[in-house]
């Protein structure tokens, strides 16, 4: 049974908005929100590969205000929004000195200052009937980096952060937060949603063997999207919701082992760390 949290309360199916909706897990989460009698409106710059059953819209999630007319007009033709799913992104491989401030800037667009245009618009909404869920797409690489995927890190660093703070806001007034962490899986993000940065020939041996595994690894991530839309449903209406939801084997252990590190170092420096006040 759904609860009434992400439902508005109402006896009937939730409306969602879902970003990047033609492809990925976009279009994967639509599909299960279909699946499940919901009424789901996709939103993609070509709506063309839009799953069955979901109403298209066409939209740009580095225009804001683009956004904002969206989020509005499915509140005027639906009466209401229930979840917003920000998971339009792409991804960059170069190193920091390789990428430029216009890739950086377009990237942080897209992952970052969209989601947030977008769940600006949503929140007077979800505000006035008390109810709601905004699920955030980060990534593993969310949570932590390696060289080649700074940039793309950052975007992501700086979506938890500002969704972790929003998750205490807003959660007293009935509205949910959800930041997912995929790690690798089907999607194209590995093939037609990689952007490479041009190469600087010093950084060969460290990032090169990253673009190389980047590209190789298209069709044959080990994540099933289909497999990572019923986990989200799941954690939406679960009695006691995560803030993240790691998604694969990978993501788990690489979240698990930087954690310990991190711990670890924590605890190496901790007599620094406590020695530094007056």
């Amino acid at each position: 049974m759904r609860r009434a949290v992400a439902s508005g309360g109402m006896g009937q199916g939730r409306v969602w908005l879902i970003t990047g909706a033609s492809s990925g897990f976009g279009r994967a989460l639509a599909t299960a929100a279909v699946e499940a009698g919901d009424v789901v409106v996709g939103a993609a710059r070509r709506t063309i590969g839009l799953p069955d059953g979901v109403e298209p819209v066409e939209l740009d999630v580095a225009d804001p205000a683009a956004g904002a007319a969206v989020v509005d007009g499915v509140v005027e033709r639906h009466g209401r929004l229930d979840v917003l799913v920000n998971a339009a992104g792409r991804a960059l491989i170069g190193a920091a000195e390789e990428t430029t401030d216009a890739e950086l800037r377009d990237l942080m667009d897209v992952h970052f200052f969209g989601p947030v245009a977008l769940t600006r618009a949503a929140l007077p909404h979800l505000r006035a009937r008390g109810s709601g869920a905004i699920v955030q797409f980060s990534s593993l690489g969310g949570r932590l980096s390696f060289p080649g995927v700074g940039a793309y890190s950052a975007t992501k660093f700086a979506l938890e952060g500002w969704s972790e703070g929003l998750a205490a806001e807003v959660g007293p007034l009935g509205i949910r937060v959800l930041i997912v962490e995929p790690g690798a899986f089907r999607t194209g993000l590995h093939g037609a949603g990689m952007r490479m940065s041009e190469p600087i020939p010093a950084y060969d041996d460290i990032v090169g063997p990253v673009r190389k595994m980047q590209q190789d690894f298209d069709g044959t991530q080990p994540g099933d999207p289909a497999k990572a839309a019923a986990a989200i449903l799941d954690a939406l209406d679960a009695e006691e919701p995560p803030l993240r939801l790691a998604l694969g084997n990978d993501a788990a252990d690489a979240i698990t082992a930087s954690m310990e590190a991190n711990t670890a170092e924590l605890r190496a420096w901790e007599q620094v760390t406590r020695g530094t006040d007056l």
